[in-house]
């Protein structure tokens, strides 16, 4: 037989054992045969480099060294889960449904899948070949990991069988319970800190720089979607899964369909007892619509579908002792207590601080230094203190003191009227300053490389910015001259900042970190107002046309954009060259860009929030009254006042079916 003939069924033999092995768990012959046949495989590539193919299994043992992780927008976004925490918040789930689709019939079913305590992650094959994969990022742009990925044996480099020319494969990397204690155990023979929990060890391998060192990691992979149904034959969820498995990914067996909202209760119970029996961590259950034209019509909000829920367990709990109590200043100016506790393991992580919030918060639970408290991670994540344990009160315990000035500029403080958090008014405060710093570098932010928490803290007390411009006149010999830093390092920093000198405004307003304009909000703005310019004169009127934009932001922004130094600041973005642009939109058909509707009366054929998202999918606006902006008013049963109010201004009316029948 000939070297290249041979090649081709060692190619078949390893991808088709690695399957029965690491997605079936039924291994066919043992690891000797196995390594055998792998090393012949290496040995003919070794002679034949150039036969050497991206989905020959040699491709799993990583490649060259990284420099960074290059950015990739996702097609269609990955959105986050709304979450639940208890049959009452499954029960409302499917209430809101039956609301938006303006029926009383339940769906035909729901898919339960545990939800992983691991990293999520896009594939993309193109005619059946891994072409990339990335990260979730901020669910618009996630990082490019595609060497990393390779690495993972569960994770096909080509498909079993024919698909369609391209597909978007989503699924969730992490490392079992046994993994990570063999992985800690390595780790610890060579005198290297141990990861806290599987999602951390995860999260850290997927994103070495040397995929080499993912190679060595216990990583698995489970599939649960794909980015567009639309890309496969599939009706269902149930269905889709079927097909992501005949095509050689793995599917998690706890997977369950339920005919109904009671037994996806049901199994949520179920899936709680049993947990800690897995081989890897869960910290809840998603639970989905299974039929993907009921999906397609409700559609998803800002940040989430409306067709799913994350049910999160109950969290774990654990007592501790309240060593002592420090005060933070956020970039906001809200102080924040965070106690410090005797370390505790809450879960497989180690507390030794959790916020108590706001003074109304440690009154309310009556804490004091010394308490014995009962402690839980919110959501298996943020450690919180929920009360104090009865009865263990020692008479040495001293009350905590809420402080009267400013713990890091003495200024005054002030509570504001209907306002549980406390605040420093210093415009000054180097806290606040320092922490809007932070939050314009961070992923939260603009997400520049190379300056992460510690290296903003470094150059603000190295006086080398003080605002927030001052990051975009950084020089090469300012950096060199730090302790830590080098040429490489200074010059990574500086190339991170030049790559967003040119954000979206979303993303600028977001990172600029104005009082309640979150993502959400300033992509609103971006869609509405185009171009900072425009933000900056708009007016109180303007503002509240916006569907989704309430007073408090309006007068926010409004109060932003009138301070003398916000304008000077932005005057200093723009001398550095800083230009925020529009995102383009995503090409999809947009008939009814430049129109604005309003919705009265009572629709037959849709709730009024899916006519809603309607009007946005396809490029349109809504009015939150008859204002002059206003082109169309959609009449529904018994309209009301709106009705006459819009033919004295000569707007056009639009019957339910001629608003249908202007969509595609």
């Amino acid at each position: 037989m000939s070297d290249k003939k041979r090649l081709e069924e060692l190619h078949v033999l390893l991808t088709e054992h690695s399957y029965y092995y690491h997605v079936l768990d039924d291994p066919q012959i043992s690891d000797g045969e196995y390594d055998r046949l792998f090393q012949e495989l290496l040995e003919i590539e070794m002679h034949h480099p150039q036969w050497v193919t991206s989905d020959s299994p040699s491709q799993r043992v990583g490649a060259a060294v990284l420099d960074k992780f290059e950015q990739v927008p996702h097609r269609l976004p990955m959105l986050s889960l709304e979450n639940g925490f208890d049959e009452e918040d499954l029960r409302s789930f499917e209430a809101r449904l039956l609301r938006f689709l303006l029926t009383d019939v339940p769906p035909a079913g729901y898919m339960t899948e545990p939800k992983l305590d691991g990293l999520a992650v896009e594939l993309v094959y193109e005619d059946g070949l891994f072409v990339q994969g990335s990260t979730r990022g901020d669910g618009h742009i996630g990082e490019d990991i595609s060497t990393q990925l390779r690495t993972i044996p569960s994770i096909p480099l080509r498909l079993r069988q024919g698909s369609s020319s391209r597909l978007e494969v989503r699924g969730e990397v992490f490392m079992g319970r046994r993994g990570l204690e063999k992985l800690n155990q390595r780790r610890a023979e060579k005198g290297e800190s141990l990861f806290a929990n599987p999602r951390n060890a995860a999260a850290g391998s997927l994103r070495q720089l040397d995929s080499k060192i993912t190679a060595s990691r216990p990583l698995r992979f489970f599939v649960y979607g794909v980015a567009d149904p639309a890309d496969t034959s599939c009706k269902t969820q149930q269905e889709l899964l079927e097909f992501l498995a005949s095509l050689g990914f793995p599917v998690n067996d706890a997977v369950r369909f339920c005919p109904n909202i009671d037994s996806v209760i049901e199994r949520f119970a179920e899936l709680s007892s049993l947990r800690h029996t897995l081989s890897y961590e869960i910290d809840g259950m998603v639970v989905k619509v299974n039929d993907f034209s009921l999906q397609k019509r409700l559609g998803a909000k800002a940040r989430a579908p409306r067709w799913a829920i994350a049910c999160k367990f109950p969290a774990i709990q654990e007592s501790t002792q309240i060593l002592s109590v420090e005060f933070q200043v956020g970039r906001t100016g809200a102080v924040t207590p965070v106690a410090n506790l005797e370390p505790v393991d809450v879960g497989g992580v180690m507390v030794s601080r959790a916020t108590l919030h706001n003074g109304d918060e440690i009154l309310r639970k009556d804490l004091h230094i010394g308490d014995t408290v009962l402690i839980q991670r919110a959501g298996d994540v943020i450690p919180e203190i929920v009360k104090v344990v009865p009865g263990k009160r020692k008479p040495d315990a001293i009350p905590i003191a809420l402080p009267e000035n400013c713990p890091a500029c003495s200024h005054p403080l002030s509570k504001p009227e209907g306002e549980a958090v406390t605040r420093c008014f210093n415009l000054h405060c180097p806290a606040q300053r320092v922490r809007a710093l932070i939050h314009f570098c961070s992923r939260a932010g603009l997400d520049i490389d190379g300056l992460g928490k510690k290296s903003v803290e470094q150059l603000f007390d190295a006086q080398l910015i003080r605002d927030l411009p001052d990051i975009f006149t950084l020089q090469k010999e300012d950096l060199e001259q730090l302790d830590g830093w080098g040429g490489k390092s200074a010059e990574n920093a500086l190339s991170g900042i030049r790559a967003v000198r040119n954000p979206t405004l979303a993303r600028f307003l977001t990172a600029l970190g104005i009082r309640y304009i979150g993502e959400v909000t300033a992509e609103l703005l971006e869609r509405t107002f185009a171009n900072l310019e425009r933000l900056c004169a708009v007016s109180r009127e303007e503002l509240l046309e916006v569907e989704g934009l309430g007073e408090q932001a309006a007068d926010s922004i409004l109060a932003y954009f009138s301070d003398p130094s916000v304008q000077q600041m932005l005057k200093k973005f723009h001398d550095a060259g800083v230009r925020p642009v529009v995102a383009e939109l995503q090409k999809k058909s947009q008939p009814l860009a430049g129109e604005v509707f309003l919705f009265t009366g009572a629709l037959k054929k849709l709730s009024r929030t899916e006519a809603k998202k309607l009007v946005k999918d396809h490029g349109g606006q809504i009015a939150s009254g008859i204002t002059r902006k206003l082109t169309s008013l959609v009449v529904g049963e018994k309209p009301g006042s709106k009705l006459a109010k819009a033919r004295e201004q000569g707007k056009r009316i639009l019957t339910e079916d001629e608003f249908i029948a202007m969509l595609p």
